[in-house]
């Protein structure tokens, strides 16, 4: 019998069976992070990037909960000023799947497979994930909350054929978004979800800028949500575990989300008016 997606939606917001480790790819040369499991050998491995004005470390929750499910993640912690270069921050994803799958990582009893390999970013960084994913094939790429970035995302997803995930909240069409217009532009198999009650900046930990005047504050709820979704489809698509194939299907219903059709016809709201806007307008 067939476990239903809401129950494994609920399994997933927990960390999974592995101890967790935790290294530094400056040992490499390349400033970051990365998080393994404890041991095992041609596991599958994520290159994730931070979003803007943040660093790996906000991100620290999310990266350990994915390493826990059996995947080694790393993240290289750059481009963190106000005007950051989202080209040499997808040069930092590719340096850093380069340093993951082909170094020994712990005491020598971690490897990575040389195919199971994705790239994952949020906000800005998940433009750069697109944009290092048209420079070198991937299993997969997942986007979350994905913001512009020059070069547009949406501009180079016409190149990609790799399967990918784009997570977003109900401010998809805000300014501060371009997960409609990514995933219209994407040349493989894509995936469009919207998480209910999610914003945009929802997964981010700890303190940052704005946060003090009530914008951009953390979300436990986005962030337990999306870290499910992230796990189920990265069991999905790079350990092809057909217990979790729902993650990767754009037909299944999966609690607190929505798939949208890129393709259709956004829907504008009319604005609603006051009774006293409604009265001056009958008076003429």
């Amino acid at each position: 019998m067939s476990v239903s997606a809401k129950s494994l939606l609920s399994t997933l917001s927990v960390r999974g069976p592995h101890r967790v480790l935790r290294g530094n790819l400056g040992i490499a040369g390349q400033p970051g992070v990365v998080y393994t499991p404890e041991s095992g050998l041609n596991l599958p491995a994520v290159a994730f990037a931070h979003g803007w004005l943040t660093s790996a470390e906000n991100y620290k929750s999310l990266l350990e909960h994915i390493a826990s499910w059996g995947f080694v993640v790393a993240a290289p912690d750059t481009e963190r000023g106000p005007i950051p270069s989202h080209l040499d921050l997808g040069g930092d994803l590719l340096t850093t799947l380069d340093i993951v799958s082909k170094v020994r990582l712990g005491d020598g009893t971690i490897s990575v497979h040389p195919e199971r390999l994705a790239l994952a970013g949020h906000g800005m960084g998940a433009g750069a994930a697109v944009i290092a994913a048209a420079q070198r094939r991937v299993a997969t790429v997942v986007a979350l909350f994905p913001a512009p970035t020059s070069p547009a995302a949406e501009n180079i997803a016409p190149d990609i054929d790799t399967p990918g995930l784009i997570l977003t909240g109900d401010d998809l069409d805000s300014v501060s978004s371009n997960a409609r217009a990514l995933a219209a532009a994407w040349s493989g198999p894509s995936i469009l979800r919207t998480i209910g009650g999610a914003s945009h900046n929802g997964i981010i930990e700890g303190r940052r800028l704005f946060a003090a005047l009530g914008a951009g504050r953390y979300e436990h709820k986005t962030d337990k949500t999306t870290r499910a979704l992230v796990t189920g489809y990265l069991l999905a698509t790079l350990l092809a575990d057909k217990k979790y194939a729902a993650f990767a299907d754009p037909e299944a219903e999966i609690p607190h989300t929505k798939v949208v059709d890129p393709h259709a016809e956004v829907e504008v709201e009319a604005p609603k008016l006051s009774i006293g806007t409604v009265a001056k307008l009958i008076r003429g």
